[in-house]
């Protein structure tokens, strides 16, 4: 049967990249790394060409294609975290070392992947039956960088 799974465009570090996406979750490792036998457009034989990896239980590929093409907010991953503390360590260690907060739970990572990371409370907030305390929920995500389930509870709550 066919299996469907992104595959990542880096410029030389799709290595880099699988070995820091792994550390992010459970159930994650790199999978094999593919040396390319022959000469292509983005590098030598025996460089890195591809590294087959998985986080959270989902397989990626990551592919050294070169300079020619980056990552865009047209495409990003979403990780729903349990609590406050899942937030912010994820937020913590994908806006390092060159990382880039963003609005809304948004961000990018050190390598130009967007990646939003959504409380799970947010969206129970978002559907709650009360169109008001959805809407107050709503408007003060939408002020955040960094999701805060505390804040977003209050302004629920507010009368």
């Amino acid at each position: 049967m066919a299996r469907v799974f992104p595959c990542l465009w880096f410029d030389g570090n799709a290595e880099e990249a699988a070995e820091f996406y792994v550390t992010l979750l459970p159930d994650s490792h790199v999978d094999k790394v593919w040396r390319s036998p022959a000469e292509t457009p983005s590098g030598p034989p025996g460089m890195v060409l591809t590294v087959d990896f998985t986080v959270a239980g989902e397989r990626f590929q990551g592919l050294n294609g070169g300079p020619d093409f980056r990552f865009t907010e047209a495409v990003s991953f979403a990780i729903e975290c349990d609590d406050q503390a899942e937030v912010d360590r994820l937020w913590a260690a994908l806006t390092a070392s060159g990382g880039e907060p963003g609005p809304c739970g948004w961000l990018k990572d050190r390598f130009g992947l967007s990646w939003q990371i959504v409380p799970r409370r947010l969206n129970e907030l978002l559907d709650d039956p009360d169109p008001q305390r959805a809407r107050r929920a709503m408007e003060a995500m939408l002020k955040m960088g960094k999701i805060d389930v505390a804040e977003l509870e209050n302004a629920a709550a507010a009368a």
